[in-house]
């Protein structure tokens, strides 16, 4: 098989004709001789001519004369400082003698009777005239800068007309108005499917019915049904919105045409309202085809906002013709348009209405399963440990998007290979995962053994707090080598759970505040190491009382804003409903500190012994923990509810008017069972 040949620089006429100008305009400046003739004046040519000094004058063209001096006295004049720099051979003056011809021979005739009056034997001058055609040099020089003008004119307008090299759509200044869509290759091997897409199980049942309605539109229309007109899909950014659309390209058997939001976005007036009717155009003439719209947000916020700013009627006029090409006065048949936003939150409501977006279909986080299933993809081009537990990971890896399992998974395999390891193990997985929600690690960093002390104090108080409460997450490792800008970090593993309620709000309070009163407890110190922990812990009292009703006080009442629509520069509620607020909330935070600070009096020597088994071995496990602490609040929670189901299933349950009655076997009966 013969090697292909390297592609060599392509021949490109505009670096051929810069090179031929550049060369005409050197010749131009330079192309003359070194030594150029004296400029001189009528006085100084009759004094010449007086003195007998001039051998012969070429007039050309009845302007230029050029005074040719006699060679024996050249040498002599030289040393003149009148004279200085004047070539000694060629001509050596030159003057413009006005044009009149005949003017320029009578002083010349007058100047050779003053030499004769004086005395000078040979004062005869020699005048020779000489007209001449200009050659095709000349001329281009004088039309250079048309040439240029013209040149870089048609240089413009062939690349607008080429859309500025890119070969696309919508590039030029002709086809500024034509939409930068991207047609699917339904024949594509690289396509991608439902295969590729893990979890998303509901969002998948809901995208296929249109692919559906699309692929065997007369079931519905004989029935009567009316095709979608388009579906929206709304959620937290990675969570695989873009990668669901194009698996609905790969599935179906239409055409699928893409888009950018920003693409329609344009300095000029009207091009983003001129791109969405060729984007429709093109969608009609391929119908029934399906039109994908990306980030849609940049496009589709609500009007009436910012009034006044610069391309603000701009944007709305786009919107205004995505409306009315969605569902206006013409129908757009067979076309159904899928749009993607994490922004719900600030569309316009007409873009939400039924008939615009009949569906609208929520792409969530994944849960346990999910996690999994698209660790499972993920993981197909990795070489792997064979020991390697992925519901582990999954576990592992809670409120993480697909996005984020992915990077997780090309974080695992870069640090694998960073170790020269034959296979990706699940140490690495979870150094990745360390690294991405921690940041990298900074053993380096200058520590005194005092400030690494108060941070194994502060990290051992976090585990302690949690390790005892039953409503709060897990603790799964504690470490205290920094990472990013944290000195240490208690890692837990958060329940997922949908529905919270007081109990659980002041056990994850009284958690974030165990570290700082640890500190002041054990240490006596108040550092700045807890600045994380009482953010948290503000955001979340602030959201206990203002969210979501959980203050007597207060009442149910809650001011939090769904829509993101509120005026951000006003408060919803009065200055007194403020300072009550800011009671309650300093009073919810005293309580859970009142809490935290039992358990530490109740838990300091065992923290002692934590934070000393954290300076030995840096990084301590739960199993670490446990042998000091014993079983956790949780897991004794755990083990009490699976012996009250037990016992429910030994039992007979009777049921009294909707009541359930459990009645629990005799001591007589259970020794004969």
């Amino acid at each position: 098989m013969t090697a292909k040949k390297p592609n060599g620089p392509r021949f490109n006429f505009i670096w051929f004709w810069t090179i031929v100008i550049m060369g005409l305009i050197y010749f131009a400046m330079f192309g003359e001789e070194k030594e150029r003739p004296l400029e001189g004046d009528w006085e100084m040519i009759t004094g010449l001519v007086e003195n007998g000094l001039v051998d012969r004058i070429d007039v050309v063209d009845q302007e230029n004369a050029s005074v040719y001096l006699k060679k024996d006295l050249v040498d002599s004049l030289l040393k003149d400082e009148r004279f200085k720099g004047m070539p000694a051979a060629g001509a050596q003056i030159r003057f413009n003698t006005g044009g009149d011809v005949q003017d320029f021979r009578q002083q010349i005739e007058r100047a050779q009777d003053v030499a004769k009056e004086n005395g000078v034997e040979d004062a005869k001058v020699k005048i020779k005239y000489i007209r001449t055609e200009k050659g095709w040099g000349e001329y281009i020089i004088e039309f250079l800068p048309w040439i240029l003008i013209i040149g870089v004119w048609f240089f413009i307008m062939r690349g607008m007309m080429r859309g500025g090299g890119g070969g696309g759509a919508g590039g030029g200044i002709m086809n500024v108005g034509k939409a930068r869509a991207q047609m699917a290759d339904k024949n594509s091997k690289d396509k991608i499917t439902f295969k590729d897409v893990a979890g998303l199980e509901e969002a998948k049942v809901e995208i296929m019915e249109i692919v559906d309605f699309l692929r065997k539109a007369d079931k519905y229309k004989a029935l009567g049904a009316k095709i979608p007109k388009g579906a929206l899909l709304a959620g937290p950014p990675g969570t695989g919105k873009t990668l669901l659309a194009k698996a609905v390209a790969g599935e179906a058997n239409v055409p699928f045409l893409s888009i950018s939001g920003s693409d329609f976005v344009e300095m000029f007036v009207g091009v983003g309202a001129a791109r969405v009717r060729d984007l429709f155009e093109q969608a009609k003439k391929s119908a029934p085809c399906i039109v994908f719209i990306d980030e849609i947000d940049a496009i589709g916020r609500a009007r009436g906002k910012n009034a006044g700013f610069g391309g603000n009627d701009e944007r709305e006029n786009t919107l205004n013709q995505l409306l009315t090409e969605m569902d206006g006065f013409q129908t757009n048949a067979g076309v159904i348009v899928l749009a993607a936003t994490n922004r719900i939150d600030i569309l316009d409501k007409a873009l939400m209405r039924a008939g615009r977006f009949d569906r609208q279909i929520e792409i969530g986080l994944p849960d346990v399963k999910e996690r999994q299933a698209i660790f499972d993809v993920h993981l197909r081009k990795l070489k792997l440990d064979s020991k390697l537990d992925r519901e582990f990971l999954a576990k592992q890896t809670p409120g993480f998007a697909g996005a984020d399992i992915a990077n997780v998974c090309n974080e695992a395999a870069l640090i694998a290979a960073r170790h020269d390891k034959d296979a990706i193990t699940q140490e690495d997985f979870l150094s990745a995962i360390d690294r991405i929600v921690g940041g990298l690690e900074r053993r380096n960093m200058p520590m005194t053994p005092a400030e690494r002390r108060s941070t194994a104090i502060h990290e051992a108080g976090h585990a302690t707090v949690m390790w005892r409460l039953k409503n709060c997450d897990p603790v799964l490792k504690i470490t205290i080598i920094p990472r990013g800008r944290s000195l240490g970090a208690t890692w837990y593993l958060p329940e997922e759970r949908v529905n919270h309620n007081i109990s659980h709000f002041m056990h994850k309070l009284a958690g974030l505040l165990g570290g700082r009163i640890a500190e002041q407890i054990l240490l006596d110190i108040t550092s700045t190491g807890a600045i994380n922990d009482l953010e948290r812990t503000t955001k979340t009292a602030y959201a206990m009382v203002a969210y979501y009703g959980m203050s007597e006080k207060v009442g149910n009442i809650s001011f939090y804003d769904a829509t993101g629509q509120r005026d951000t520069f006003t408060k919803p509620f009065s200055e007194r409903t403020a300072e009550l607020i800011d009671v309650e909330v300093r009073r919810i935070v005293d309580e859970a500190v009142a809490l935290t600070r039992e358990i530490i009096e109740r838990e300091r020597e065992n923290i002692e012994r934590l934070a000393d088994l954290l300076l030995d071995k840096e990084t301590i496990f739960a199993e670490d923990v446990e042998t000091i602490l014993g079983k956790s609040a949780q897991d004794i929670e755990k083990e009490a509810n699976a012996a009250n189901v037990k016992r429910e299933d030994e039992a007979t349950i009777t049921e009294v008017d909707g009541i359930r009655y459990i009645v629990e076997p005799s001591k007589e009966e259970a020794s004969e069972n």
